[in-house]
């Protein structure tokens, strides 16, 4: 079985890490697409995130990471997925995600969404809260891969050096 695990993962958190190692696990092939949304400004370009995303993922099998714009149920009928999977870090999540569920269902109803949630050691964390931290010189490294951190820290820390 393939799962779809859409998101922009600007950056990939260790959230998302739990997310992906347990749905390979549970599906044995994640396809984890990577949104290139014009309407946003990244603080990584996709390819840095796909480039993160494989040297995070390394060492899992079953894993592939592609790009993708436009709908997710056309990127999952593109990378034959049997299913797409979001993540729940809070109730608050759970509105948003069903209303793109029965969305994505009323454009493919045979395509089913399962959602999983975070482990509680990760349910603060978001893409937006670690850009926060690392763009004001806050360690990231217990919220993102090692080699996220890295990039991070680059992108950010110029302006504060290292403590």
């Amino acid at each position: 079985m393939r799962a779809l695990y859409p998101g922009s993962f600007d950056p990939l958190t260790n959230g998302h890490m739990d997310l992906i190692e347990r749905a390979v696990a549970l599906f044995g092939t994640v396809t984890v697409a990577v949104l290139s949304n014009p309407n946003k400004k990244p603080a990584f370009s996709v390819d840095q995130r796909i480039d993160q995303i494989q040297a995070a993922t390394r060492h899992l099998d079953g894993i592939d990471v592609v790009s993708f714009d436009g709908l997710t149920v056309h990127c999952a009928a593109t990378h034959q997925a049997d299913l797409i999977l979001r993540g729940l870090r809070a109730m608050s999540d759970f509105e948003y995600e069903l209303q793109i569920a029965h969305t994505n269902r009323s454009l493919a109803a045979d395509l089913e969404t399962v959602f999983l949630a975070t482990s509680t050691r990760h349910s603060f964390l978001s893409s937006s809260v670690v850009k926060e931290v690392a763009r004001f010189g806050g360690s990231v490294d217990h919220m993102v891969p090692k080699e996220v951190a890295k990039d991070l820290n680059r992108l950010f820390n110029s302006a504060f050096p290292p403590r």
